[in-house]
């Protein structure tokens, strides 16, 4: 099993960087490899057993189920249902914590999956490097923060 970690600060406060992320179909506003999202059935995106479908800038249909999502916690988690790489077994979980130091915000993302026998370096490297940094660089971008 692969485990990827990734994890940053912001110079937003934790209130902030949480109303962006904990909307489980907004990505699309912010993720540059996300092109468009919807909740299937209508369901409201911080509703647990919610799916969103969405397709990433190359035309790939991915779906992911929200497992947890917590207010309190500022954390949530979820898993892919369907997608067209080969990351099985996948399930992530994104935490926000303040860092009083400064009004900023630390950001936790995690996944462990399995993958095709020898594809776990490459696999884990385009989760952490595509996905999560660039996540990192794009939620910087998006609130208007150093550093994007």
């Amino acid at each position: 099993m692969v485990r990827v970690v990734k994890s940053t600060v912001l110079a937003a406060p934790v209130e902030a960087v949480w109303e962006v992320l904990r909307d489980f179909n907004g990505h699309d506003r912010w993720h540059p490899a996300v092109a468009d999202s919807v909740i299937e059935r209508g369901q409201p995106a911080d509703r647990v057993g919610c799916v969103r479908r969405f397709h990433l800038t190359g035309g790939e249909e991915l779906r992911e189920l929200l497992l947890t999502l917590s207010d309190v916690d500022m954390a949530f988690s979820y898993c892919l249902l369907d997608t067209p790489v080969p990351l099985l077994n996948y399930v992530a979980h994104v935490r926000l914590a303040p860092v009083t130091d400064g009004d900023m915000t630390f950001w936790h993302w995690e996944s462990r999956f399995d993958t095709p026998p020898g594809r776990e370096a490459e696999l884990a490297r385009m989760v952490g490097e595509q996905i999560y940094e660039g996540g990192f660089r794009a939620i910087r971008a998006h609130m208007g923060l150093e550093g994007g």
